[in-house]
C-alpha cells in the first residue's frame, strides 16, 4: 500500500481519491473518514510489525519491523517504507541556499510533540523527530514551499504528514527507524 499526498500546489490526494484544497476536503463530511483511514493505515503498519515480532503459537521472537524514511534532496521528496514496502511518499523542503541538510543515515535521537528552535527565533517545530544534533524532520506552516529547498537544514513536512511520521516513529521505536538522506 502506498499513499501519495501533497500533489502540486496546495492540492493533494489521499488514498481513496478524496481531493483536498489546503487543509479542507473538497467533499464535505469526509474529514473524519480521512483521519480514520490515515490512523487505520498507521495502526495496520504497527500491527504488522507486532505480528512479526512474535510469531503466534511458538513464542519465538523475530526481528522487529523496520521503518526507513528516505529523503531525496534532489527531488525534495521523502518516501517511507515499512519492512521494505513503500508506504508513504511526501513532498519535503530541505536546506535552501546557504544552509545544509546533512547527508547520511541516521537514527532518531529524540521526539518532541512541540519544539521551538533556540537557534532560529523560537520558530515552531511541531512533531519533531530529531536525528542529528539540532536537525529534525518536522512540520511546517509554509506548505506552499514544500517541494522546494526552503529550510535552515531540517526536513520540513506538511503538518499532517509530520504527524503521521511522528506517530510511526513512536509506534515502531527509534531503534527500528532509519532516516536516510541522499543528494
Amino acid at each position: 500500500m502506498r499513499v501519495t499526498r501533497n500533489a502540486p500546489e496546495t492540492r493533494r490526494r489521499h488514498k481513496g481519491d478524496i481531493e483536498f484544497d489546503g487543509d479542507a476536503p473538497l467533499r464535505e463530511g469526509k474529514m473524519i473518514a480521512i483521519a480514520s483511514n490515515n490512523l487505520i493505515n498507521i495502526a495496520a503498519a504497527a500491527l504488522a510489525g507486532a505480528a512479526i515480532v512474535l510469531s503466534v503459537g511458538t513464542g519465538t521472537a523475530h526481528a522487529a519491523s523496520k521503518i526507513v524514511a528516505h529523503v531525496d534532496i534532489s527531488d525534495q521528496r521523502m518516501e517511507v517504507s515499512v519492512d521494505g514496502r513503500p508506504t508513504f511518499e511526501w513532498k519535503v523542503s530541505t536546506a535552501r541556499k546557504g544552509y545544509v541538510t546533512p547527508i547520511g543515515s541516521y537514527k532518531p535521537t529524540r521526539l518532541e510533540a512541540m519544539w521551538y528552535s533556540k537557534k532560529y527565533d523560537n520558530s515552531p517545530m511541531p512533531h519533531s523527530v530529531f536525528f542529528h544534533g539540532g536537525y529534525a524532520v518536522h512540520a511546517t506552516n509554509a506548505v506552499k514551499r514544500l517541494g522546494t529547498p526552503a529550510s535552515h537544514g531540517c526536513v520540513r513536512l506538511h503538518p499532517n504528514d509530520a504527524a503521521d511520521f511522528y506517530e510511526l516513529v513512536q509506534a515502531f521505536g527509534s531503534a527500528n527507524t532509519s532516516i536516510v538522506i541522499t543528494e
